[in-house]
């Protein structure tokens, strides 16, 4: 094993960085809400525990565009935690010409407004509490407070080498 140092001029560090955490894998969510300019949501990999008690999620969006700069203002939103048979709508949200929240998407409104995806994993009604510039990142820390469970747990949904991967 060989250290690299905290910074390099060739950008080798980054590089590696790169390398290491693609091949670290990450559970998949989508992140939906509204700002009251019409529902929006973004496919993330960054979603992390911070705190079981009380519950406090956190996660980074790369970019403050398209939808990132909706979620990145909203005062709620809702994580769903995809599972396997959640694939398509990873991929419908990951890509920012696909459309969303159509007739033939399943989903619906909470009583507090939040865009709902009707999908085989759990979703995590959030307040959120802080925003915090990292980077070329903004660090999200957001209080759970209202958690809707699947009838049935599900595979999960992992994103591992540049491909979306369900464990067994």
């Amino acid at each position: 094993m060989t250290a690299q140092p905290a910074t390099s001029g060739t950008g080798t560090v980054i590089g590696d960085f790169k390398a290491a955490f693609g091949g670290h894998p990450a559970g998949i969510s989508v992140i939906t809400a509204d700002i009251g300019t019409g529902p929006v949501g973004i496919t993330a990999s960054s979603v992390a525990s911070v705190s079981a008690e009380p519950p406090i999620l956190a996660f980074s969006l790369a970019s403050q565009s398209g939808s990132a700069a909706a979620i990145a203002v909203a005062d709620s939103l809702v994580v769903h935690l995809l599972t396997a048979a959640d694939l398509e709508l990873a991929r419908a949200f990951a890509s920012a010409s696909s459309e969303r929240f159509t007739s033939s998407m399943l989903w619906t409104r909470l009583e507090t407004g939040e865009p709902l995806l009707m999908h085989a994993g759990f979703a995590l009604r959030c307040q959120v509490l802080s925003r915090t510039p990292a980077g070329g990142s903004l660090l999200v820390a957001a209080s759970v407070v209202e958690i809707i469970s699947p009838d049935i747990i599900g595979e999960p949904l992992v994103y591992h080498s540049r491909a979306y991967r369900g464990l067994a």
